[in-house]
C-alpha cells in the first residue's frame, strides 16, 4: 500500500467502438453542454463534410450554449451552406483529404466545470480482416478512447488548436487565447464536482441504453449481438471512469479504489467466496466512492428512513449492476444497527456491504496516516495502529469476525505477503457483467459461519 508522490492522471483505456456506440456516447456528451451551466470551447473532427452535416441541426442548439465550435472535416457539398455554418461562433476547418484527421472521429469539451473528450480512428480496410468494412455505417469500428479527466483533455485541445494552425492561423490565435483564459479561471480545469459527473454519467447510460433498445428487432445490422455489447460494455465504462475521477480530486487517497480491491480480494480468498462473488466485491470496490455514506451526525432525524443515494440509482439503472449497487448503497450500515441507510443489525447487513464498509475504512484511514511521509520511511507498524481502531469499533460498527480476518491480513502483510495484483483496467467490464455473476443470489451467511479457510 504505497503512497503516490507524483501527480496522478487518469489512465489511458483504448477499445474498439462501433460507429453506433460512438453516436450515442457523443449525443449524451454534447447534449450536456445544453444543462452544464458553462460555456465550453468545443472542437470537433467529424471526417467528412457530409456527416457534420447530418449533426449540423443540432450543434446549432450547442452554439447557443458553447464560446466557440471548431469543426474540422474534409469539405463537401453544403459544408459551408448550411445555417449552423454561419453563426458567429461556429468556425469550420476544411481538413485536406491527405490529412490523418480526416480519418479520426473527435469531440473535445473543454471548461472549468465540465470537460469530455472522444478520440479516435477509424480502422483501415486490412484491420477488418477477410470480412471487410460493413454495408451498414452503424457497424464500423473505430479505436480508440474517451474520458472525462480535464488534465488528458485539455492536453489535446493544445494539440488540436496547433493543428488546426496549418489550415487558420488566425483561428489559432484566438483558441489559445481563450485556452488561457480558461486556465486562468481554474488552472486545475479538473471535473471536481461529483454532481456535474454524474450527471454526465446517467446521461451517458440513458443513451447508450436508449441505442440498445433501438437494436431490437432491426434487421438492418448484421451484428446486432456485438453491437449490444459494445453498448453495454460502454455503460460500465462511464461508471469507472467516475469513479476514478473521484480518486484522482482526492490528493491524500488516489490509491483508494486499487487497494481497496486488493483487499477485498485478500479477505475473499480468505472467506473461500465463491469466484462470481469475488467479480462482484471487485467491481463495487472500483466504484465504491462513487457513492459514499454520509456523516451520520449531519443527517437529520426527519425524512424517510431509507433515502436514495443519487449515485446510487444510476448505478441501479444498469439492470447487472443493481446487485452492486445494493453493495454499495449499505456500505454505511453498522454493525450495532445504528448505520444508514436501513438501520440493519448484524448478519442483516450483507456480508458484501460488511466487507466493503470494514476494508474501505481501513485503506482510508491507513492513507490519511501516511499521508505526507515518505514512502521509503513508512513501516508495517502503521498497519497495526490503523488495525487496533478497527478493533476498537468491532462489535459497534464492525463485524467483529471480519475484524478478526483483517487481522489475519495485517498480520500476513507485515510478515511480507504481498496483496493481489488485480487490474483494474477497464476492459475487466465484460467479465464482471457476465449474467452469471449478475444473476446469482446472495449469500449472506451469518457472522458465526465467517471462519478463514
Amino acid at each position: 500500500m504505497d503512497g503516490r508522490t507524483e501527480q496522478e492522471t487518469t489512465p489511458l483505456n483504448y477499445g474498439v467502438y462501433y460507429k453506433n456506440t460512438l453516436v450515442a456516447l457523443c449525443h449524451a456528451l454534447e447534449d450536456c453542454i445544453l444543462t452544464s451551466g458553462s460555456a465550453p470551447l468545443v472542437i470537433t473532427a467529424f471526417q467528412r463534410g457530409k456527416w457534420y452535416l447530418e449533426e449540423a441541426d443540432r450543434y446549432s442548439a450547442i452554439a447557443d450554449k458553447a464560446q466557440q465550435i471548431v469543426i474540422m472535416a474534409a469539405s463537401e457539398a453544403g459544408f459551408h451552406d448550411h445555417p449552423t455554418s454561419q453563426r458567429q461562433n461556429v468556425a469550420l476547418v476544411d481538413l485536406a483529404n491527405d490529412d490523418p484527421v480526416a480519418e479520426e472521429w473527435h469531440l473535445m469539451i473543454l471548461s472549468p466545470d465540465y470537460t469530455a473528450m472522444v478520440l479516435c480512428q477509424e480502422l483501415s480496410e486490412s484491420d477488418y480482416g477477410k470480412t471487410g468494412i460493413p454495408e451498414h455505417d452503424l457497424e464500423r469500428k473505430f479505436y480508440g478512447l474517451w474520458t472525462f479527466d480535464s488534465a488528458l483533455v485539455s492536453q489535446t485541445v493544445e494539440l488540436a488548436i496547433a493543428h488546426v494552425g496549418r489550415y487558420n492561423p488566425t483561428l489559432q490565435a484566438q483558441l489559445a487565447n481563450y485556452l488561457a483564459t480558461l486556465k486562468q479561471q481554474n488552472s486545475a480545469l479538473r471535473n471536481d464536482e461529483p454532481a456535474v459527473v454524474s450527471h454526465t454519467v446517467t446521461q451517458v447510460v440513458h443513451y447508450l441504453q436508449n441505442s440498445r433498445n433501438d437494436l431490437q428487432g432491426n434487421l438492418a445490422f448484421s451484428v446486432v449481438d456485438d453491437l449490444d455489447q459494445n453498448l453495454l460494455s460502454n455503460e460500465l465504462q462511464a461508471f469507472l471512469r467516475m469513479a476514478q475521477l473521484v480518486d484522482l480530486s482526492d490528493p491524500v487517497n488516489p490509491m483508494a479504489a486499487s487497494e481497496v480491491v486488493a483487499l477485498l480480494e485478500m479477505m475473499g480468498q480468505l472467506l473461500d467466496l465463491p469466484a462470481w462473488q469475488l467479480q462482484r466485491l471487485r467491481l463495487a470496490g472500483m466504484l465504491h466512492r462513487i457513492a459514499p455514506a454520509p456523516d451520520l451526525a449531519t443527517l437529520s432525524d426527519d425524512g424517510p428512513s431509507c433515502p436514495l443515494l443519487p449515485a446510487v440509482q444510476a448505478l441501479r439503472l444498469m439492470p447487472r449492476l443493481r446487485a452492486v449497487a445494493a453493495i454499495i448503497a449499505h456500505q454505511g450500515e453498522w454493525w450495532d444497527g445504528s448505520g444508514y441507510p436501513a438501520g440493519l443489525v448484524g448478519d442483516a447487513v450483507p456480508l458484501e456491504s460488511r466487507m466493503l464498509a470494514l476494508v474501505a475504512e481501513f485503506q482510508r484511514r491507513t492513507a490519511q496516516a501516511r499521508h505526507g511521509q515518505d514512502p521509503a520511511e513508512a513501516d508495517m507498524t502503521l498497519l497495526g495502529e490503523v488495525l487496533t481502531t478497527c478493533q476498537a469499533e468491532a462489535g459497534q460498527r464492525w463485524d467483529p469476525k471480519l475484524v478478526e480476518i483483517l487481522g489475519l491480513m495485517v498480520m500476513g502483510l507485515q510478515q511480507g505477503m504481498s496483496l493481489p495484483t488485480i487490474p483494474t483496467k477497464i476492459t475487466l467490464g465484460s467479465g464482471l457483467l457476465n449474467p452469471d455473476v449478475a444473476d446469482q443470489a446472495s449469500v449472506f451467511p451469518p457472522s458465526s459461519e465467517l471462519l478463514p479457510r
